[in-house]
């Protein structure tokens, strides 16, 4: 389970307490435990200043407490607080990352028969889409759609997410694509052939939750080679 430590202070010295961080950043590489580090400052109160600290589990966030270059930077920060700083030890609970869930959604509802879903709790209207299959980018959620119908149309078909990662308004989504080709795909009358793809799509995200852009890498090739719609000297 993922442990959380939270550490309150207060200080009028907040350019001299992130260069205290950097140095414990520099030196601990190799040592610290912690996976990742926020630091903010109250809008109310601006010698209010709160670092979130996540670690893989508490026995980690012990271990790192342990480092003596912690130690040294603990007295350091000390030092530079009005008082003495305040921990408190959190086990978390729920962690959900909002936009993987939108960019999770979209690879939910692409597969199917027949016209597509709206889209329009997933994608903004103006979604702007970069694949290097097409000529021209895909702009607008009525374009995307006819994307999607174009595959539905061609594949009975699913994704696999293999992994997920987000930062920032960014999510990068790597999947596997599963499908039989039952219908016309670019030409290509059915073949009734099980094919498979793998790629990698990074949806940029609004701050409501919707996608605005996207940019994908997958194997095409290989997919049409499948269909047994490349000739020799193309392989």
């Amino acid at each position: 389970m993922t442990f959380v430590q939270l550490i309150e202070c207060r200080t009028s010295r907040l350019d001299e307490m992130n260069r205290l961080m950097d140095r414990w950043v520099e030196q601990t590489k190799g040592k610290r435990t912690a996976s990742h580090s926020v630091v903010a400052k109250d809008r109310s109160d601006g010698s209010h200043i709160v670092e979130i600290v996540e670690f893989p589990s508490y026995e980690e966030a012990m271990r790192n407490s342990g480092l003596p270059e912690t130690d040294r930077i603990f007295q350091d920060m000390v030092a530079l607080c009005d008082e003495t700083p305040t921990f408190t030890d959190l086990d978390v609970v729920r962690d959900e990352q909002l936009y993987t869930a939108t960019a999770r959604r979209f690879f939910e509802l692409a597969p199917g028969q027949g016209d597509a879903p709206p889209m329009n709790d997933v994608f903004i209207e103006d979604y702007h889409d970069h694949d290097p299959a097409n000529v021209q980018d895909v702009i607008g959620l009525d374009a995307v759609r006819r994307e999607v119908e174009e595959w539905r149309g061609g594949f009975d078909f699913s994704f696999t997410i293999e992994d997920q990662m987000a930062q920032g308004d960014r999510v990068c989504t790597r999947w596997t694509f599963h499908g039989r080709h039952t219908g016309d795909f670019l030409g290509i009358p059915p073949t009734g052939q099980d094919v498979t793809m793998t790629g990698t799509t990074i949806h940029r995200c609004t701050p409501d939750g919707k996608i605005a852009e996207g940019w994908w890498q997958y194997d095409r090739l290989g997919l049409m080679q499948q269909l047994g719609a490349l000739e020799p000297t193309e392989l």
